[in-house]
């Protein structure tokens, strides 16, 4: 089996192939014009994951939210499971980078952290 994978690890974008065995071991990689580029391959081909990025509702904060993202990043089949955790979530301000806001969320090992400050009102 073959997969074409349009690489961001770096703004070069290249085009690379992932050639996997019936089993899903990785026999080949090709394309990439840096090794950064054959991890990312590798990862996307065998088991991709995300940053999650997005607002929780805050309370008694100067805004009526604050941004958060998952780390480290989640399974690629888990953003939803994910997002519904987001969605019911709500915290109290004031909240500063990098706190953790949810441990574990959606069972995929990640936290979900704050990426901004939020003071309180």
């Amino acid at each position: 089996m073959q997969k074409n994978i349009i690489c961001v690890a770096c703004p070069m974008g290249c085009g690379i192939t992932v050639e996997l065995s019936d089993s899903g071991e990785i026999l080949s990689v090709t394309g990439n014009t840096c090794p950064r580029g054959a991890e990312y391959a590798k990862s996307e081909a065998t088991a991709p994951v995300r940053t999650v990025t997005s607002t929780v509702r805050a309370l008694g904060g100067m805004r009526p939210v604050v941004a958060v993202k998952t780390v480290p990043d989640v399974p690629k089949g888990k953003i939803f499971a994910v997002m519904d955790a987001v969605r019911a979530l709500e915290v109290k301000a004031p909240v500063h980078i990098g706190d953790i806001l949810c441990e574990n969320i959606a069972d995929t090992g990640s936290n979900l952290v704050a990426a901004a400050d939020l003071d309180a009102e």
